[in-house]
């Protein structure tokens, strides 16, 4: 959904590098899939047509954050 957004923390060796991917319009989503030492971050339509991708060593990834946009039936 839009406002969806995935925040990556990478070990660069000597520090750490953060990336974000955010869901930047209505009707796409947010996807993330971990498989054989990659981690794949998406952002993809309502058809399932992928707009962009992030691709991320598994063995380097400190942090996979999901931040999902409250949602207006949730219930706190």
């Amino acid at each position: 959904m839009k406002g969806d957004w995935v925040e990556i923390v990478i070990d660069t060796g000597d520090s750490t590098r953060t990336y974000e991917m955010v869901a930047s319009r209505a009707g796409r989503r947010i996807e993330t899939q971990v498989r054989r030492g990659v981690v794949e971050v998406s952002e993809v339509t309502r058809t399932g047509s992928v707009v962009r991708t992030g691709r991320f060593m598994a063995g380097r990834v400190l942090a996979l954050v999901e931040h999902p946009v409250p949602r207006g039936d949730a219930v706190p």
